[in-house]
């Protein structure tokens, strides 16, 4: 699920929390939305780390190049 995905799900739960007057026998439409809401949030978070690694290569800390050189005097 991409950035878009998550926000849609996020933003659906959002409206089923906040917008609606919906009464379902045994379905608490709030309750619904609030977990929708935490799906997406997470689903970004995670999706935003992954996008983070893949940006740096995997390769933390690795981008350090060092160079040795090695002088020697004539005989």
């Amino acid at each position: 699920m991409g950035i878009g995905g998550c926000i849609g799900l996020f933003a659906l739960g959002a409206i089923l929390a906040f917008a609606t007057n919906w009464h379902l026998s045994g379905i608490n439409m709030h309750l619904v939305g609030w977990i929708l809401m935490a799906a997406g949030l997470l689903g970004l978070i995670t999706y935003s780390s992954i996008l983070r690694r893949r940006r740096l290569g995997g390769r933390i800390g690795a981008d350090e190049v060092v160079e040795e050189r090695r002088y020697y005097d004539g005989p």
